[in-house]
């Protein structure tokens, strides 16, 4: 339905069938092609400002799997959202950004060892053509290999802005494929500014910090929105940033569907009060929202709550180009 409720009886299909970027159609929530919130699907990245692709990879997960699905679970949710201007602002973000839905990597789980070098390959060819990119998850690994191809770009120092309930920076031989690993790998490597990066929402322990700025669990319950909001805007400054939204950074019962919940996370309140505090304040080159497992969901709303997270992504990205 449209904002009018009216649907489009002669539309219908428009990731396959619409003739603009900016094009909007109104369609059922219940059918149609299910591209992210109904983007024409498209390879074609001339003039195009935010490319939403899916990576439905969970090969380095270490609990229970089923992220591989997420792309597709988030497509559909994002339905629900599809037909309406953005709220609170009501911005039709899609006048105003081309966007297109390209489609997901391929994954080939016979050659595991082959897999962080081809996500980093189809990163680059989206970060090279001058869109930014908006990545569907699979597990939290897919990160690392997308910051690679975001510093290659935007130069090493890159400031993560992380949303979690773990911080993914336990030290592993150095060869591991983990996805509770890699930001100390990027930290390490310099691909992304420690001192200059955030994590939110973190409730499990690791022994070091390894030089990020975190605010835990406790904390983000015992502050307002507006604060939290302030001390990312602080720490990130006009630094480019990559904001990683794992979904287990809500609390399990805003978001069950994933593979390692933990107690005690934000409300998805809080999680899209504090994005929508970013827009315009920070220097937003990428971002991804992971982790979502739709075996594990209940109702879809892990999966909503992962379209919510991306569409307000997008929303950062519509006032930052307004500026």
């Amino acid at each position: 339905m449209s904002s009018t409720g009216v649907i489009d009886t002669k539309g219908g299909d428009n990731a396959f069938t619409a003739k603009s970027v900016h094009q909007n159609t109104s369609e059922p929530m219940y059918s149609g092609a299910l591209s992210f919130m109904r983007r024409r699907y498209s390879r074609d990245l001339n003039g195009i400002d935010v490319a939403v692709t899916g990576i439905p990879y969970d090969l380095a997960t270490s609990s229970r799997p089923g992220t591989r699905l997420g792309p597709q679970g988030v497509r559909r949710a994002s339905t629900n959202l599809a037909w309406a201007p953005h709220f609170p602002s009501g911005r039709d973000i899609f006048a105003e950004m081309a966007v297109i839905d390209y489609g997901d990597m391929v994954i080939d789980p016979g050659h595991p060892e082959k897999l962080p070098e081809m996500i980093e390959d189809h990163a680059r060819d989206i970060v090279q053509s001058g869109a930014k990119m908006l990545t569907i998850g699979g597990d939290h690994f897919i990160t690392y290999p997308i910051l690679k191809a975001h510093a290659e770009k935007y130069g090493d120092g890159i400031s993560l802005i992380q949303f979690d309930a773990h911080s993914d920076t336990w030290e592993d031989d150095g060869d591991r494929i983990d996805h509770g690993t890699m930001f100390w790998h990027a930290a390490k490597k310099g691909i992304v500014n420690p001192s200059k990066s955030i994590q939110v929402g973190i409730r499990t322990h690791n022994e070091s910090t390894h030089g990020f700025n975190i605010l835990y669990g406790p904390d983000v319950q015992s502050m307002s929105i507006d604060a939290i909001v302030e001390k990312i805007k602080a720490t990130v400054g006009d630094n480019p940033a990559y904001i990683t939204f794992d979904i287990d950074g809500l609390d399990p019962c805003y978001a069950p569907g994933t593979g390692t919940p933990v107690l005690g996370g934000l409300t998805s309140h809080q999680a899209v009060s504090i994005l929508r505090g970013l827009a315009g304040h920070v220097n937003l080159i990428g971002s991804d929202v992971v982790e979502v497992s739709p075996p594990y969901d209940v109702s879809d709303i892990t999966s909503l709550a992962g379209a919510t997270m991306a569409w307000e992504m997008l929303n950062i990205h519509a006032v930052n180009r307004a500026k």
